[in-house]
């Protein structure tokens, strides 16, 4: 199937004929879910389903569902998950303990998904915040080292892809500093690149062979005072592409994020011109969407090659004990005793 290089979110519980028009004449490489496309596992079914059918392939369904402040899925269908700090705090009394948590996490959080047919998640994130930096990052960061940040990171991407869940790398090249939240404007940093070098970019680079990442809309002045690392070509390629090494297929974060300056179609033109891959709006505004339609390539050469490595990853998830590996996870996040240790809070 050819696809062009974006991925949108629909609008609401079931697609509307417009988004039906819309997805077999625009061919977007994959969808995007948010809590108002989400009501019971049987609609999410359906509603994957119904896009893949318009799709006429296997598109990639994506959601971000970290726990804590940002899950889509959850009661009464879906439990809930801990934030990411957690982890961090469970890592400090036992790294091993720590990590084995993070990795089970990650793995029931898949167990949750590909029953809906969901196959990407938006996680997991090596964001390294510093004191002073936006709460938009807050307790969903691991820790604010970088080796710790991305060992526990690291876990939770193979939890995800035990469970037949692709992760998504996310915010290159780490959006901790930023000392506002890019939802609403642009952060700019002001760090040194030796510094960001040792901390925020260090966290990234043991991660850089996983297969799908996402940029962040966030100006790093020491390396390129103006453009935002998701439109900034020297970014890309010096830093993310470069220092940390990312190999996998590049896409934006969400290009309706009022970070980013200019039309839509301008942002979209932007991103590719700095060289991401695949362009991401969230939104679901079907004037907008057409906006991107008209700026996406058809996605050829390296870029699909990226995208065809990335879904070859897909796999069928292991097979295990989910509610018993639930109550071993509940006891872990608890600091409880676990096949006789015990990860204390103390």
């Amino acid at each position: 199937m050819t696809a062009r290089a974006f991925i949108v979110g629909l609008a609401g519980l079931t697609p509307t004929s417009d988004e039906r028009d819309f997805i077999r004449d625009a061919r977007p490489w994959g969808f995007i879910l948010f809590k108002r496309n989400i009501n019971t596992p049987t609609q999410v079914s359906a509603l994957i389903a119904s896009l893949r059918d318009e799709a006429g392939w296997k598109a990639p369904v994506l959601i971000d569902q970290e726990g804590g402040r940002v899950q889509r899925l959850g009661p009464p269908h879906w439990p809930v998950y801990p934030p990411g700090a957690r982890y961090g705090e469970l890592y400090d009394r036992d790294p091993e303990a720590g990590l084995a948590a993070a990795r089970l996490g990650g793995q029931l959080i898949a167990s949750d998904l590909t029953p809906l047919g969901i196959d990407v998640d938006c996680l997991p994130i090596a964001d390294v915040p510093v004191p002073g930096g936006d709460p938009v990052i807050g307790d969903r960061a691991y820790g604010t080292q970088p080796g710790k940040v991305a060992a526990i990171a690291g876990a939770i991407a193979q939890g995800l892809q035990k469970g037949g869940v692709l992760p998504v790398l996310k915010h290159l090249p780490g959006h901790g500093r930023a000392a506002a939240d890019s939802h609403k404007r642009l952060p700019v940093v002001e760090a040194g690149r030796a510094e960001l070098e040792a901390s925020d970019f260090a966290a990234f680079r043991p991660l850089n062979a996983l297969s799908l990442g996402m940029t962040a809309h966030v100006v790093f002045s020491a390396i390129d005072p103006v453009a935002p690392a998701t439109t900034s070509v020297t970014m890309v390629r010096e830093v993310i592409r470069g220092f940390i090494g990312f190999k996998g297929l590049l896409m934006s974060d969400d290009v309706s994020m009022g970070a980013l300056s200019g039309t839509i179609a301008e942002r979209c033109r932007a991103a590719f011109a700095a060289t991401c891959d695949v362009v991401l709006h969230c939104n679901g505004d079907m004037r907008e969407m057409r906006e991107v339609a008209a700026e996406a390539p058809i996605l050829v050469g390296e870029p699909a090659l990226r995208a065809d490595a990335a879904l070859a990853m897909r796999s069928e998830p292991e097979q295990f004990d989910v509610e018993a590996a639930r109550k071993v996870f509940m006891q872990m996040i608890a600091g409880e005793r676990v096949g006789g240790q015990r990860n204390s809070d103390s």
